[in-house]
């Protein structure tokens, strides 16, 4: 196709974060966005500009218009499963934000309709594609650090943002601060040690962010900092280190790998890359400043996000799979789920114990 007419489902922060990259790609554009809130609606009129551009109350409307090539959801995230029933059943290629559902049942009933398709569904974990990050990787690919034995990532940011109606402040709604929010870190530990995680033990709790705020009577059950330590099959060690009250810090993501030959450090938002051998010790650390030329929206993730639509709208057009896809959706998802049951029940917890039993519940 000459040109991918996109629908977007969830006009929001993220859904407005997709159309900006999307006006930015060429061979794209955005024909079509569903939202049942109007301000949300009114949002994207403004992105469009002179642009024409369809809009819809609910993504049954988008999906029977017949004016889209592939669809972004970017829905709050306890809607991703009734959204993706819906989407799945057409033949649409789809990207859907992350978490890719809040439960892990959802998430199975997912990759079960996936696997009845042809057209490819896409998990929209970008922290894989931020420049200093990807770079990070390939390091490691190549045997910077020789045999991995440790991932260590720290997140020290800002609170969670304001949504509409603040959905984002209760477990239930958003599978809890590390399924929502942490899945990426996740992704990412699977994704370098390349085994399937085994044991996770986590501490955390809600000390600082949203005490105060109260939601017909209700307090926000949110957690705002956590350490989290992820034992994989093959041996290697993932700690997790979460504050969402660190507004003063210099860099708000890092992120290290050590192996037997050295250590590879990624940091954000500055975009710096570090790489270190054991034998040429400290006085041998090269640095560098990580930037990707292709990135024509940086957004609000480093590019991040354009650099995945640029591969999405390629594999739409290939037919090839996708990068991010539902399997590896749903053990970020289960990593985060284990991750809270050993902070409510105070012990380690098996992957097996997650993925084997029931549903684990979420949230009061």
């Amino acid at each position: 196709m000459d040109e991918c007419r996109y629908g977007i489902i969830g006009a929001g922060m993220m859904g407005l974060e997709h159309f900006r990259n999307l006006q930015a790609l060429d061979g794209a554009v955005v024909t079509a966005v569903a939202d049942p809130y109007e301000p949300s609606l009114e949002w994207a009129r403004l992105v469009a500009g002179d642009a024409p551009l369809a809009c819809f109350g609910s993504h049954e409307e988008l999906l029977a218009s017949g004016s889209v090539d592939a669809v972004v959801i970017a829905t709050p995230n306890m809607t991703h499963a009734a959204v993706l029933r819906d989407v799945l059943a057409s033949s649409l290629p789809v990207l859907v934000e992350k978490p890719l559902c809040t439960t892990i049942a959802d998430c199975r009933a997912v990759v079960d309709a996936a696997a009845t398709r042809d057209a490819i569904v896409w998990v929209g974990l970008e922290y894989r594609y931020m420049p200093s990050v990807a770079r990070l990787i390939d390091e490691v690919r190549s045997g910077a650090v020789g045999d991995i034995r440790m991932v260590a990532i720290r997140e020290h940011r800002f609170p969670f943002l304001p949504k509409v109606d603040d959905w984002n402040r209760f477990n239930r709604n958003t599978g809890g601060t590390l399924v929502e929010k942490c899945c990426h870190f996740f992704d990412l530990m699977n994704h370098i040690v390349g085994s399937a995680p085994a044991r996770v033990f986590a501490s955390g709790g809600q000390d600082v962010n949203h005490l105060e705020e109260r939601y017909d009577g209700e307090t926000p059950d949110v957690l705002d900092n956590a350490y989290v330590i992820v034992e994989y099959d093959n041996g290697v060690r993932a700690s997790l280190d979460l504050c969402m009250f660190a507004e003063g810090s210099e860099h708000q993501e890092e992120l290290a790998v050590v192996g037997h030959l050295g250590k590879v450090e990624a940091f954000l938002p500055s975009g710096e890359l570090r790489v270190g051998r054991r034998r040429g010790g400290r006085a041998g650390v090269r640095s560098e400043i990580v930037q990707d030329g292709r990135v024509a929206h940086e957004g609000f993730h480093h590019g991040s996000s354009y650099l995945e639509h640029l591969d999405f709208l390629r594999a739409i057009r290939t037919g090839g799979p996708p990068t991010v896809g539902v399997e590896e959706g749903l053990a970020s998802v289960a990593v985060g789920v284990a991750a809270h049951r050993s902070i409510d029940e105070g012990h380690v917890v098996t992957m097996a114990e997650v993925l084997d039993e029931a549903p684990y519940p979420k949230g009061k």
